[in-house]
């Protein structure tokens, strides 16, 4: 590979990590789908597929507005289906506001006796002009030996050089795939036969194309197809029959599943409220919700569900019908768009469960402690948010839950220790594994906050953040319920036992993007924004594919409206704290951006950020982190691109 070459797609790759994340997460009710909703008249299927307005088949069934969101119901092969622009529609989703296609893939294939090539085709999508854009739910997948593909598109948004009118230049983003390495694995794309990149926010139309350099005839033997693919991440699982057969062309010879968005108008709620003949939310118990990058969708009120494009669309949830999503320990009684929950006479709720009225005082002492704790920790301030929400997957355990789930936070579960508390690994009843971290220490100034903050982050819906699931506030400090992720952490990938394994400068990176990605997030998306406060090579784990999750939020702080609010004392980890920081005791997103500085130092040298043993100049990676590149990673292909973006 040439540097210039090399350079080109490695470039694209970091091209990534400023792009603005534009994209809306929305958390998927844990129900049954809901029934579509249409107009008296119109058609609520075709085929298999449910039709819910503001689409429609033909425009006199469907809203009309600056976009389309008419379909055509086309019979193919004697089956109905839909189709929106020549693209079968599989499903359309009112409450996520995303809807799922078949778009078709990129590929090239070589006779396998001489070589000559069969066919060559480039997959394009363009939704400019639609209400629709790709999610970041895909993954741009590509598959072959020597192969390199890659998505050319517009910039991150699209919609944002519309509103600005501006043009936004063209870019491109792709990975390249060998089987010189290591042999492929079933499940695995993460560089051998096949690798993928996350989709950057808010794309509107792309081409995939292959680099001709590679993609060439010396490979048919090993790989007479290449694919190139922006599918759906978790609807693709890679085999290694792709590689040698026209398996994955064979599967997916309609097209491959695809995760679009979608909004009604670019308009903001505010403004579309302002016109009455026009505005989208027309059921009672509707409610608009703005997209963060630009324009507007309906949802119903909480406690109802339905289609709230369409009058009277919004029904009342009985949540007695429920007891998985809206939890009643004793009597339920359904209300409009809510439910009251009261215990059985002789019994009081606490901590969200109905206990018996005892007089023994042995029994009264204990109660009345963990409620004490409760209360401290901001219990019923969070238990009063988590009725308001509806669909929250969020729990708040008891201490006995987590006792049993860690064999009594046996030490042989411990999975790591830090300043900020012990994390075990635990079992609950439904076998799901979880990493349990039982806190040092709490603010004391955010105790009675803690239970709402710790809500507001368990919101956090990114592919490269750790998910919070819930807390146990009954305990004197607060312990937390994450994900479990089965691998180890970067840190140990660079020092630890690892330290003899090949990682390539790729791979480096894209762990560096996933990473940077998931602070953008925290920084641009979350609502409010999340600021870190330890960010380092041990707080972001690996899983299976070396796929980067950043974890442990013990030092994170909701950022303030106003810069002036918040002063803390300094806190995080040595090596990797910003100077101003250490300073002001101010703690900011540069000072997350200052330690991602350090950590990508720390990925390109494979040194520690700090050296106690070292000579003084030397102690810290960041006075002596250039020319310090790692050996496994110095050849002139490398260093040559390092030295052009340096």
């Amino acid at each position: 590979m040439s540097i210039k070459q090399y350079s080109e797609y490695t470039r694209a790759v970091l091209a990534s990590l400023f792009c603005v994340c534009l994209s809306a997460v929305w958390v998927a009710a844990a129900t049954a789908d809901i029934p579509a909703g249409q107009r008296p008249g119109c058609p609520e299927r075709c085929g298999d597929v449910e039709i819910p307005f503001p689409f429609g088949i033909g425009k006199h069934c469907a809203m009309q507005t600056k976009y389309p969101f008419d379909l055509d119901c086309l019979d193919v092969n004697g089956t109905k289906k839909p189709f929106y622009n020549n693209n079968e529609v599989t499903k359309i989703s009112v409450q996520e506001g995303k809807a799922w296609m078949k778009l078709g893939i990129s590929s090239q294939c070589y006779d396998h006796v001489t070589g000559h090539m069969l066919y060559d085709s480039n997959a394009t999508a363009d939704f400019d002009g639609s209400p629709f854009w790709l999610s970041t739910e895909n993954k741009i997948i590509v598959i072959g030996c020597q192969t390199m593909a890659y998505m050319e598109s517009d910039a991150c948004s699209q919609l944002l050089g519309l509103i600005i009118h501006m043009q936004i230049p063209q870019y491109v983003i792709g990975c390249f795939s060998s089987c010189n390495d290591s042999k492929p694995v079933n499940g695995s794309c993460s560089g051998d036969g096949c690798c993928q990149m996350d989709v950057p926010g808010r794309i509107y139309r792309y081409e995939g194309y292959f680099d001709e350099d590679y993609n060439d005839s010396k490979i048919w033997r090993s790989s007479p197809c290449s694919y190139m693919a922006v599918m759906e991440d978790k609807a693709f699982q890679f085999s290694t029959t792709y590689l040698n057969s026209t398996v994955f062309n064979d599967t997916y010879k309609e097209g491959v599943p695809v995760v679009l968005d979608w909004v009604i108008t670019l308009d903001t709620c505010e403004k579309a409220k302002s016109n009455t003949t026009s505005y989208a939310c027309v059921s009672t118990n509707s409610i608009c919700n703005d997209d963060p990058s630009g324009g507007y969708r309906c949802n119903c009120s909480h406690g109802y569900e339905g289609n709230p494009y369409i009058k009277d669309g919004c029904e009342d949830i009985n949540e007695c019908l429920d007891n998985v999503t809206y939890p009643c320990p004793g009597i339920c009684n359904n209300t409009m768009g809510s439910f009251t929950c009261s215990c059985h006479q002789g019994n009081y709720m606490a901590n969200g469960t109905c206990i018996p009225n005892r007089k023994s005082g042995f029994l009264a002492l204990p109660i009345h402690i963990k409620n004490h704790y409760f209360r401290r920790h901001g219990g019923l301030l969070l238990y009063e948010e988590m009725k308001s929400k509806q669909g929250l997957a969020f729990k708040i355990f008891s201490e006995e839950e987590l006792q049993h789930a860690t064999n009594k936070f046996d030490e042989h579960q411990v999975l790591g220790q830090g300043g900020n508390g012990i994390v075990y690994k635990g079992h609950l009843k439904d076998n799901l594994e979880v990493a349990v971290k039982r806190c040092m220490t709490i603010d004391e100034q955010k105790k009675k906050e803690f239970g709402k903050e710790m809500l507001i982050l368990s919101q956090i819906n990114h592919k490269n953040i750790v998910k919070l699931l819930g807390c146990c506030l009954e305990v004197e400090v607060p312990i937390l319920v994450y994900e479990f992720i089965p691998n180890d952490t970067l840190y140990h990938l660079i020092h630890g036992n690892y330290n003899s394994w090949h990682v390539p400068l790729v791979t480096r990176l894209r762990i560096a993007h996933e990473s940077a990605e998931a602070l953008a997030y925290l920084h641009s998306c979350a609502s409010p924004p999340i600021l870190h406060g330890d960010v380092k090579s041990s707080n972001i784990l690996l899983d299976s594919n070396l796929s980067a999750k950043v974890s442990d939020f013990g030092a994170s702080i909701l950022a303030p409206t106003d810069e002036t609010q918040f002063v803390t004392l300094v806190q995080g980890t040595c090596g990797y704290l910003d100077p101003e920081y250490m300073q002001t005791c101010q703690l900011t997103d540069k000072s997350d951006v200052y330690s991602f500085g350090v950590v990508l130092l720390e990925l390109l040298t494979r040194k520690k950020p700090f050296n106690l043993d070292a000579l003084e100049h030397e102690k810290s990676l960041r006075h002596d982190g250039t020319g310090a590149t790692d050996d496994q990673i110095k050849n002139n292909e490398n260093m040559g691109f390092l030295e052009e973006i340096a």
